[in-house]
């Protein structure tokens, strides 16, 4: 079979070996035979060649510039035309043909097996001249360029063994020797450009006894600062340092201290930051504005912006130096300057440029890259709730300013001037004439305020706000004045005046929308209610305590024990009256007082009609001690006729007359059940005091006959 191919002009047979492989004529064995001798001639000529190349370059390392891609396509070659060889001589010359190429085969492995020694030698020459130049660049100051060279090392050291190179490389003996020395490069890299970062760009602090002072120094040599910064950051620079010193001693105190900031770009060679603070502990009245905050934090990242170079496709030194601080860094600034910032009423409310001023920040820190404004929302947060911070700070401080008013003492009172007693009567939609705290018409002010401002803002929050204060002052003063209203009667009575002019207010000012204003008007009523009744049934307990001595057991005389109980009775209701006739309204008052006077002489009536045995004597004395209620008793009152409103009156004044009657008056004023005395007198009452007052005689029996 003829078959016409070309031949690689390389490998150099002799005209018959040519003319075998063109023309495939094997016919004469001799020639065949010739053939095959002058091929394995070749084989062995190339076999001779492949050794003298690797001797040259792993023995001697002689100067070879013949590739080894160029013996292997000349192996190749030689295979091919062997195989061809093979296909076109004759059967009778199969078995040389068969040991050529047997031998030609050998002699391809044993040429790869060199070849890959070859590649891993060239790789370790590789790394080598690698290392020459990254020392030759660090010397240079040429930190990028040793970076670069640093990179392509790596590739050349960190191999995944995925080759038969990696794998012969890997087991050297001077691979680990490589990898130290890699890594001792790596870090007198990192050292070489961390000693000149800090030569272009300076963090110096100095701590005195009460005070610090920092000073931030940065290069304009921008071309070999940004390098410099560059190189760093990809050497894996760790900033976690640089980024605490700036929190720590540049950030935060910007933000909660009055600092002094002195910012100068005069110098050709650097511009400079200096802050000065105390290390005192800053009360919030002391803490900067907010608007001279915002100012000094960009002084400072314009100090420190030609260190904000690229470091990455999508990291900028400032986005580095964000991701350890700006989590603290907004925290600080929102909750410790922002909210401290917002508007303490509606005048500042209207003025202010808060709003405006934190979206201006917000964009300058987002194009500087310390945050990111689609994810680090902090600021963004603070101004979509402005609003609702600056309703509820308001209304927090105005709750607060409304204990503040509570707290205040409630014996500090005046007299509420707008009606008489005389115009109270005529018109009950008036508030009765009385005393009040004055810290209550206070409380009225800040209240009337609110409203004010509600209506003209049409804000229900602060109508709210009223709501709020009410129920507090129902809650809160009985806590704040415990004590004071337990044991000082004035105190329980200017409680209760408070309370039922506070509900007149509301009740007033209903129109205006307070919020669920009839349940306030219960609350203030009842609560106002409570305390004065607890005063009451208090006063109530000290007299009775008193009369609980009151002893007639001398069946011959009333003594003077009981005279001397009752002047402190009367001593104790006429202390209380001091207290309360100029402070609870008229009718409060009477009504009272009428109720503890009820009490008391219903006790006295009760103690006598108690007695079995009355003489004549100690009737007399009975009816002086009746004489003495009867006199100082209306001295309570301002109007002394108030005392018909005494239940119990008409039946004391009767007592006393029954006391001195005969059997004949008694009889008359009973009239047969049809007399005064059934007003106020039971049967077995009067008959009890005729039984008891007279003896048994035929008249006294005849006059019980008529008590019907």
């Amino acid at each position: 079979m003829n078959m016409e191919f070309q031949l690689n002009t390389d490998v150099q047979f002799d005209d018959d070996v040519v003319k075998i492989l063109k023309h495939g004529n094997c016919g004469d064995p001799e020639v065949t035979k010739s053939t095959i001798t002058k091929i394995l001639a070749q084989i062995k000529k190339f076999q001779d060649r492949i050794r003298k190349h690797i001797e040259d370059n792993y023995v001697e390392f002689m100067s070879n510039q013949t590739t080894n891609a160029a013996y292997i396509n000349e192996g190749e070659q030689l295979v091919r035309e062997a195989e061809h060889l093979l296909q076109t001589i004759g059967s009778e010359a199969n078995a040389e043909l068969r040991q050529a190429n047997s031998d030609l085969t050998l002699c391809i492995d044993e040429f790869r097996e060199m070849s890959l020694g070859l590649r891993v030698c060239y790789r370790i020459l590789k790394v080598d001249d690698l290392f020459q130049c990254v020392e030759e660049a660090n010397s240079n100051k040429e930190y990028l360029g040793a970076l670069d060279h640093l990179g392509k090392l790596k590739g050349l050291i960190s191999c995944d063994g995925g080759s038969d190179v990696d794998r012969v490389f890997q087991k050297c003996d001077c691979y680990d020797s490589i990898k130290v020395k890699y890594h001792i490069q790596e870090n007198i890299l990192r050292q070489n450009l961390q000693q000149r970062f800090e030569l272009l760009v300076q963090f110096t602090e100095k701590n005195f006894s009460h005070s610090k002072c920092v000073t931030l120094q940065v290069s304009k040599d921008v071309s070999q600062l940004q390098d410099t910064v560059m190189a760093l950051f990809q050497a894996r620079f760790n900033p976690v340092k640089m980024c605490d010193f700036l929190l720590e001693n540049c950030f935060e105190p910007i933000i909660l201290k009055p600092v002094s900031l002195d910012y100068r770009e005069e110098n050709p060679d650097y511009v400079q930051l200096t802050l000065s603070y105390s290390l005192k502990d800053m009360t919030k009245s002391l803490s900067p504005s907010y608007k001279k905050v915002i100012e000094n934090i960009k002084l400072l990242l314009n100090c420190l912006a030609n260190i904000n170079v690229s470091v990455s496709n999508d990291q900028q030194v400032f986005s580095i130096i964000g991701d350890h601080i700006k989590q603290r860094f907004l925290n600080v600034l929102v909750e410790d300057c922002l909210m401290q910032a917002i508007p303490k009423n509606m005048s500042e409310y209207d003025e202010s440029t808060l709003v405006e001023d934190v979206m201006q920040l917000e964009h300058f820190l987002d194009n500087v890259s310390l945050i990111n404004a689609e994810t680090d929302r902090a600021l963004k947060d603070f101004t979509e709730k402005f609003e609702t911070f600056f309703r509820e700070q308001f209304s927090n401080k105005l709750l607060e300013s409304a204990l503040d008013i509570m707290h205040k003492d409630l014996q500090d009172m005046t007299l509420i001037p707008e009606n008489s007693a005389e115009d109270g009567a005529k018109n009950t939609s008036l508030f009765p004439c009385c005393m009040v705290s004055k810290s209550t018409l206070e409380l009225i002010k800040l209240m009337e305020r609110i409203l004010r401002q509600s209506l003209d803002t049409n804000d229900e929050i602060l109508l709210n706000v009223i709501s709020v204060i009410l129920n507090s002052y129902v809650d809160e003063v009985p806590k704040i004045h415990e004590k004071l209203l337990e044991s000082i009667p004035q105190q329980s009575a200017l409680f209760y005046n408070n309370c039922q002019f506070l509900a007149h207010w509301t009740a007033t000012n209903s129109e205006k929308g307070i919020s669920t204003y009839p349940i306030l008007v219960k609350t203030l009523h009842t609560t106002g209610r409570k305390y004065l009744n607890l005063q009451i049934n208090y006063q109530q307990k000290i007299i009775m305590g008193l009369l609980k001595e009151f002893d007639f057991s001398d069946a011959h005389t009333v003594g003077t024990a009981p005279l001397k109980l009752l002047r402190q009775c009367l001593r104790q209701l006429d202390l209380l009256k001091n207290v309360w006739q100029n402070v609870l309204p008229d009718a409060t008052y009477n009504k009272t007082f009428c109720h503890l006077l009820d009490d008391f002489c219903n006790e006295i009536i009760r103690r006598i009609l108690a007695l079995e045995d009355i003489s004549a004597t100690v009737a007399n004395e009975l009816s002086e001690l009746i004489i003495i209620i009867l006199e100082k008793v209306p001295t309570l009152f301002k109007l002394k006729h108030e005392v018909i409103h005494i239940k119990s009156w008409m039946k004391l004044e009767q007592l006393k007359m029954i006391l001195n009657a005969s059997l004949q008056e008694i009889t008359e004023q009973w009239c047969e059940g049809s007399g005064i005395l059934t007003a106020n007198y039971k049967i077995e009452e009067v008959k009890h005091l005729i039984r008891a007052l007279f003896q048994n005689t035929d008249r006294r029996a005849k006059a019980l006959s008529k008590i019907i």
